[in-house]
C-alpha cells in the first residue's frame, strides 16, 4: 500500500510538472511574441542635433556595410563653392580631384549649378557612414550634411551595437511610422 501511494504521488508529480512546464513554455512564447510585436513599433535613429560624427557608425554596425548613411538637407545647404563636407581642411586645389576630397570613398558628388553655386549629392551605395563629411560640414559649414539610419538596410537589433558605442547618446528609438529625424531650417 505504501508503494502504491508513492507511485501515485510520483505520477501526479510528473504529470503536474509536465503540465507546469508546458504552461511556462506557452507563457514564454506569448511573452516573446508580444515583445517582438512591441519592438516593431519603434526603430533606431540618430538625432542629427546630438550626433558628433565620431566615426563609430562605420565600424560598430553588425552589418558588413553599415546601415548608417550620410544625408544632405538641401533646404539647409548654402550650395557653397567650397563645401567643407566635400573638401578636406587644406585642399591642394578647388576641384573634384580625389586628393582634395574629404570623403574616403568618394560618395559625395559635386555638380556645378551656376557661379558661385555647386550642388553636393550623396551616392549612398558608396557611403560607409564614417561621418567625416558631417564633421567638416558642422565645423566650418552650416550643418546640411548629417547621418541617418537607413531602414531598408537596418536589422533593428534589440540592442544596437552602434547605439551602445555612441559617445553623445544620439541614438534613440523613434516610432516606425516616422523613422527619420531630419534637419530643418527653422530648428533653433
Amino acid at each position: 500500500m505504501a508503494e502504491d501511494k508513492k507511485s501515485i504521488n510520483r505520477r501526479h508529480f510528473l504529470r503536474d510538472g509536465l503540465w507546469g512546464a508546458c504552461l511556462a513554455g506557452l507563457g514564454g512564447m506569448v511573452g516573446f511574441l508580444s515583445g517582438k510585436g512591441t519592438r516593431q513599433h519603434t526603430v533606431w535613429q540618430i538625432d542629427p542635433y546630438k550626433c558628433v560624427a565620431c566615426g563609430n557608425c562605420a565600424t560598430y554596425c553588425v552589418l558588413e556595410e553599415s546601415a548608417v548613411k550620410c544625408v544632405h538637407a538641401f533646404a539647409v545647404c548654402g550650395y557653397c563653392q567650397i563645401c567643407f563636407g566635400f573638401f578636406g581642411p587644406e585642399p591642394s586645389d578647388i576641384n573634384e580631384g580625389a586628393e582634395n576630397q574629404l570623403c574616403p570613398t568618394g560618395a559625395i558628388k559635386r555638380t556645378f549649378v551656376e557661379d558661385p553655386y555647386y550642388e553636393y549629392t550623396i551616392d549612398e551605395s558608396l557611403c560607409n557612414g564614417c561621418g567625416k563629411c558631417v564633421k567638416g560640414c558642422n565645423t566650418f559649414g552650416n550643418g546640411a550634411l548629417f547621418l541617418q539610419v537607413r531602414h531598408d538596410r537596418c536589422l533593428n537589433c534589440n540592442e544596437c551595437s552602434i547605439a551602445a558605442a555612441c559617445p553623445s547618446g544620439a541614438y534613440k528609438r523613434v516610432p516606425a511610422d516616422k523613422p527619420y529625424l531630419l534637419k530643418r531650417v527653422d530648428h533653433a
